[in-house]
């Protein structure tokens, strides 16, 4: 009985201790929201400005720029998986990693090979695991990430997909990311492919990673980013069917100063850049909610554990402290007898 309530004890003190390290997990996931919720809301409309100006500028006549027009026959597809370099938040990492599962089935279904760009340490041990071979792999920033860190994964996905599927390409060297915004604020990790001089070239890049609408709601996302898509806006097809005229007097607005294709390859990089960071921002934001959510399920669950075990204790320690009354009882009635 006495070693029952000395396990019993022990148990409720390393749950309590397990409960402030949980505790501690959560509030400091909570800290992170708020500036990475601002991050999110501060980095979105530049990216979703950008890419509907290169949308409209297509529209207006622009021209066959790889980045705009689907290539015929496409044989390579490269997929950027964003995952956290820590666990500890929920299915976070296992819903991304099922998403990417998805799309690299429908990639194949359609005839096309995939070359793996992984952000993440999560998303590196799982490929790793599997055998999967990777053609990046960047890893160290995935809680708070700064624009260089997607420039580097960013330029290595612009270098594949300008060579094309059937050709290879030596990977951009990671000074080539930080050279206009002067470097990264910490560390990060490349681990380069084991053929590094020789990546082979792609002819779509989409990107899997998990967008963040709110604490409380984030979705994983899987989405092309090259080829653009050229959508219809709802908006200006409103515009259209009510004044055709209208809307070619605006398309008829662009002029383009360089010519189209110089403006896009310049603008191209700058793009997958801004697309990258974007969902950088996001998984990072997303990230950090799951984690809050995990920590505080995990922490409740402790603190739940806790009482069991002390009614536990407490019913044990009555127990005991019953059977030395009725024996201290009983050796007394023995006595007077």
């Amino acid at each position: 009985m006495a070693a029952s309530l000395r396990v019993l004890r022990r148990r409720i003190r390393s749950t309590k201790n397990i409960a402030q390290i949980t505790k501690a997990m959560e509030m400091v996931a909570a800290s992170r929201i708020a500036k990475a919720q601002a991050r999110v809301h501060a980095a979105r409309p530049y990216s979703d400005e950008f890419t509907h100006v290169l949308t409209t500028a297509a529209k207006a006549g622009a021209s066959d720029h790889p980045l705009l027009v689907a290539r015929e026959e496409p044989s390579r597809a490269g997929v950027l998986v964003v995952t956290s370099d820590r666990g500890l938040c929920g299915g976070y990492n296992a819903n991304v990693l099922r998403e990417t599962e998805r799309v690299m089935r429908e990639l194949s279904d359609a005839g096309k090979q995939t070359s793996l760009f992984v952000i993440g340490g999560k998303g590196v041990a799982y490929f790793r695991f599997r055998n999967r071979e990777m053609s990046g792999q960047w890893t160290g920033f995935s809680e708070v990430p700064d624009y260089p860190n997607a420039a580097q994964a960013a330029d290595t996905m612009t270098a594949t997909f300008l060579a094309g599927g059937d050709e290879t390409v030596q990977r951009p060297s990671d000074e080539d990311g930080q050279s206009e915004e002067g470097g990264s604020s910490r560390s990060t990790s490349f681990v380069p492919p084991e053929d590094a001089e020789g990546l082979a070239g792609v002819d779509e890049l989409h990107v899997v990673f998990t967008a963040f609408n709110s604490v409380a709601s984030q979705t994983v996302t899987s989405r092309q980013i090259a080829p653009l898509e050229l959508e219809e806006d709802s908006s200006d097809s409103d515009e259209q069917s009510s004044d055709s005229s209208d809307s070619s007097e605006r398309e008829a607005e662009y002029e383009f100063e360089p010519e189209p294709e110089v403006l896009f390859d310049r603008l191209m990089p700058k793009y997958l850049r801004a697309r990258v960071f974007a969902a950088l921002l996001d998984a990072a934001a997303s990230e950090s909610a799951a984690r809050q959510r995990a920590m505080k399920a995990a922490t409740d669950n402790a603190n739940d554990l806790v009482d069991n075990l002390t009614r536990e204790a407490n019913q044990a320690r009555q127990a005991q402290i019953t059977q030395e009354i009725s024996e201290i009882v009983g050796g007394a009635n023995a006595l007077a007898e």
